[in-house]
């Protein structure tokens, strides 16, 4: 629970506008809808941010790892209204710091972040879901081949365990029999 309480205040959002700040090498300023009434203007040297990305924001007065809260502030002359984080700030392991953490298209703005770094492919579902139908197609066609060749040899071999296992009902029934036979015996 203590990662919950990190996280507060920290939003998925949509980059709806992503342009470089003007005499500012690194520095991009964003658009974000976080699910409010208006986009939040960011400010960012995150190199891996265009327009159409969803992206994690510490919005204002939420609280950074190291204690600090996140503050409008003035970022190469332009106000920032709450910072992009970077997967370390997240607590995530695998996101590097300095590139914005990504979200898949399956958070909406203003939705929470998750605890550990998603996966962009679609989610749990999708790894899996390609892997299933080949599975199944290649099934029948290796069966189909060895039927093809084993025919005589498996017919032979299911009469023959069709008559074992008759033959073990008729023991197993000719045993009960047997001991019943047996137990009237005594009596």
């Amino acid at each position: 629970a203590d990662m919950a309480d990190d996280l507060a205040g920290y939003l998925a959002g949509l980059v709806l506008e992503c342009e470089d700040v003007r005499g500012k090498d690194k520095l991009k300023e964003l658009k974000v809808d976080v699910g409010g009434d208006e986009p939040l203007s960011l400010v960012t040297n995150a190199s891996n941010v265009e327009v159409g990305k969803r992206v994690v924001v510490a919005t204002i007065g939420s609280e950074l790892k190291d204690g600090a809260k996140v503050k409008k502030a003035m970022v190469g002359g332009v106000t920032s209204e709450g910072m992009l984080c970077d997967g370390p700030m997240l607590g995530w392991t695998g996101g590097g710091a300095g590139a914005a953490a990504l979200l898949p298209e399956s958070f909406k703005p203003g939705e929470a972040p998750p605890k550990s770094r998603p996966r962009l492919d679609g989610g749990g579902a999708g790894g899996d879901a390609p892997a299933a139908p080949v599975a199944k197609s290649t099934g029948p066609g290796v069966d189909s081949l060895f039927e093809k060749k084993l025919t005589k040899e498996e017919k032979k071999a299911l009469q023959e365990k069709k008559k074992a296992e008759r033959a073990a009902k008729k023991a197993a029934k000719g045993g009960q029999d047997a001991a019943e036979e047996t137990k009237s015996d005594a009596e």
